[in-house]
């Protein structure tokens, strides 16, 4: 694992030095996505396996549901106090060690003497593990492109929480039919322990990485303005104006709400559409994984259509927040809708399409907190950004949980789940419509726009 300059290489886009490059770039962007692969099909096997689970551990759907909350105990603490290991640690170290801590925490569960405590306990670490993984991929995959590159490669590693479920829904669902539920948390754990062989051989930093900050700030003032910790204190921005400015500030509660949905659906729609829509569990399977890849189809879409609008120089470019939150308030509709109507049919053809609009909130929250901050803070940023959204995949299956428990019936109390969504989403769609302006806000904080990797600066 080789560690980057945090200098941008200015090298005509021909040149066989740029090409290296760009193969870099997204080779890392492939490896990074089957990281968020491995991620998410972490996350989803508790909901997979929910029922044979609950039969099990004799649990009831609000201790189901605390089980799932565990995961998120530490979520969002170790979000935030990892993001500032970016500083200085290097990503590719930090990366690998995520992944072997999460490998290893699925593991005990293949005992036969596991019961609730131990998965209490496995998942609580698990979280800790994982909470990191996205700000950090992030963090780590933009040290490789360019502010106006960005867009499409974080989409492709968003692309990973989709794909996770999509490619482990099936996978998994025959292993828990075949082997048990236990093997499917010890076969995620055996696909991170080999994805993680990988890394070491495979992983570097990008050569827009920033430089690490070695000594303290008092050395650091000291040393001159041509030293690393001192070029970089001169380019940074304070934490408070970063994280209370009006970009950050609806970013956060944008991905709050689409992680909401996404850490309901993950947990809850197998039960959902088993209970209240009458599928099997193979069929419920099924309908996971068609809407986890109506997922990526539309992240890969916003992608592809931001770096063609990106490339047109000529084109006046429309805030970041008005694309994003317009569909947000279509996804929003779409939620109330799907938990009005009755027919199974339209239920499902609403998770595959139109709910699916809401993860493009996802993308969009990172690159625009990414341009409003240094590259030096940018771990940090993100982090705080996970710290805010992760508080989501804590309150999200627990309260879900508990109004299903709460409710006269279980389709009631789903109902009344997904219309609290349909709310947090629409709420979410408005502000960033409003108030999520990158451009505008890292223009006050004097904060340059990234050059892209082989090119030169405009």
């Amino acid at each position: 694992m080789s560690a980057g300059t945090g200098e941008a290489t200015a090298l005509p886009a021909d040149t066989e030095g740029a090409r290296r490059l760009r193969r870099g770039a997204w080779g890392t962007t492939w490896l990074l996505l089957t990281f968020m692969l491995v991620n998410f099909a972490d996350k989803t096997v508790m909901g997979l396996a929910a029922d044979p689970i609950r039969e099990e551990l004799g649990l009831t759907r609000g201790e189901f549901g605390t089980a799932q909350a565990a995961f998120f105990a530490l979520f969002s603490l170790a979000a935030l106090g990892v993001s500032f290991l970016t500083r200085r640690v290097r990503t590719t170290v930090l990366l690998l060690g995520m992944a072997l801590l999460w490998s290893a925490a699925q593991l005990p569960m293949l005992l036969g003497a596991a019961g609730f405590g131990t998965l209490l306990a496995t998942r609580v670490l698990l979280g800790a593990a994982e909470g990191p993984a996205a700000p950090v991929a992030v963090h780590h995959l933009h040290g490789w492109f360019g502010q106006r590159e960005r867009t499409l490669p974080t989409a492709v590693l968003m692309v990973g929480a989709a794909g996770g479920v999509a490619v482990s829904a099936p996978l998994l669902t025959v292993v828990i039919d075949v082997w048990g539920w236990r093997w499917a948390f010890g076969s995620v754990g055996l696909v991170g322990l080999v994805w993680a062989m990988c890394w070491y051989a495979r992983g570097e930093e990008g050569p827009l990485a920033p430089p690490l900050v070695r000594r303290s700030a008092t050395s650091a003032a000291s040393a001159g303005a041509g030293s690393p910790g001192a070029d970089e204190s001169a380019t940074s921005v304070p934490y408070r104006r970063l994280l209370l400015s009006g970009t950050w500030l609806t970013a956060a509660f944008g991905a709050f709400a689409a992680y909401w949905l996404l850490s309901a659906g993950l947990t809850w729609a197998p039960d959902y559409l088993h209970e209240v829509s009458g599928l099997s569990l193979r069929q419920s399977g099924a309908v996971v994984t068609a809407t986890a890849v109506g997922n990526a189809v539309v992240l890969l879409a916003h992608g592809l259509l931001a770096r063609r609008a990106s490339s047109k120089e000529a084109v006046p470019r429309l805030p970041a927040g008005l694309g994003g939150g317009l569909v947000m308030c279509v996804a929003a509709v779409s939620i109330a809708a799907f938990a009005e109507v009755d027919a199974v049919g339209v239920k499902i053809a609403l998770m595959v399409g139109p709910m699916a609009l809401t993860n493009v909130i996802l993308t969009v929250s990172q690159t625009a907190v990414a341009r409003i901050t240094p590259a030096g803070q940018r771990g940090v940023a993100l982090g705080a950004l996970a710290f805010v959204y992760a508080l989501a995949g804590v309150l999200s299956p627990l309260v879900t949980g508990r109004m299903v428990d709460a409710a006269a019936s279980v389709p009631a109390g789903y109902h009344s789940a997904y219309l609290l969504m349909a709310g947090l989403v629409a709420v979410a769609g408005v502000l960033a419509v409003c108030f999520l302006r990158p451009e505008k806000d890292a223009l006050r904080l004097d904060v340059p726009e990234a050059p892209a990797v082989g090119l030169p600066a405009h």
